[in-house]
C-alpha cells in the first residue's frame, strides 16, 4: 500500500468492506483511492480517468483556471487567497448574520485574468447579492488583485456592491487603484468592519 501511494502520489488507498460468500471467497465490495491534485502533471493517464459528470460546472470551470472554487447556498460571493483565509472570511460573514454564497480561493500565484474569471464565475450566481474580497497579500501581490478587480469590473459592467479588503504587499498602491477607479467600491481595513458592511448590503 506504501509503495502505491508513492508511486502515484494517492493520499488514500481503502479497500473496505470485504466479504465472504458461501464458497467462503473473500470478495472486495468497495474501494476508494484519492491523488494528490499537486501530482497531476506526473500522473495524467490516472487523471484522465476522472468522472466530471456529477461535478458542479462552475468548479470545473474554476479548475481550467487555478482556481479552487466550491459552491455554497448563501448570497455573499467570497473571493480570497488561501484555505484558511476563506474559511475565516466564512466565519465571520455568518458571525454577522450574512451566509457566504461560495468558497473561491485564488491561490498564492494569482495573475489579473484569473481575478477577472473569478469575477465572471461570482457573477454567474443568481443568488449572489454582493461580493466581498478579502486578500492578505503575503505571497499575493494586492496590486495585481486590484487590477483584476478594476478590469473585471470594467469588463462585466458589475451592478453588485463591493466590498474589498487588501492588506500587505503593495497595499497602499492597490487601494490608491481602486480609489482613483471611479467604481463604487467599499474599501476596507478590518475584516470585522468589512464583513459587517458586505453583511448590511444584502439585508
Amino acid at each position: 500500500k506504501q509503495w502505491y501511494q508513492r508511486r502515484v502520489r494517492a493520499t488514500q488507498v481503502e479497500v473496505n468492506p470485504f466479504g465472504l460468500t458461501d464458497q467462503n471467497e473473500v470478495v472486495c465490495f468497495d474501494a476508494k483511492i484519492n491523488f494528490d491534485d499537486n501530482a497531476q502533471f506526473r500522473q495524467k493517464e490516472i487523471f484522465a480517468m476522472e468522472d466530471t459528470s456529477e461535478s458542479d460546472p462552475r468548479e470545473l470551470e474554476a479548475a481550467e483556471h487555478d482556481l479552487n472554487y466550491i459552491a455554497m447556498e448563501g448570497n455573499i460571493a467570497c473571493l480570497v487567497n488561501g484555505a484558511g483565509l476563506a474559511m475565516a472570511t466564512m466565519d465571520i460573514i455568518q458571525l454577522h448574520g450574512g451566509s457566504p454564497a461560495n468558497f473561491l480561493d485564488v491561490g498564492g500565484k494569482v495573475q489579473e485574468s484569473q481575478v477577472e474569471k473569478a469575477f465572471n464565475l461570482l457573477t454567474k450566481d443568481p443568488a449572489v447579492k454582493a461580493i466581498f474580497v478579502n486578500i492578505f497579500g503575503g505571497i499575493v501581490d494586492c496590486k495585481i488583485i486590484a487590477t483584476g478587480i478594476i478590469n473585471a469590473c470594467n469588463k462585466t459592467g458589475l451592478e453588485l456592491p463591493l466590498v474589498v479588503r487588501l492588506k500587505g504587499a503593495n497595499m497602499e498602491a492597490a487601494r490608491e487603484l481602486l480609489a482613483n477607479s471611479g467604481l463604487d467600491i467599499a474599501a476596507y481595513d478590518e475584516l470585522d468592519e468589512a464583513a459587517g458592511a458586505v453583511v448590511e448590503f444584502v439585508k
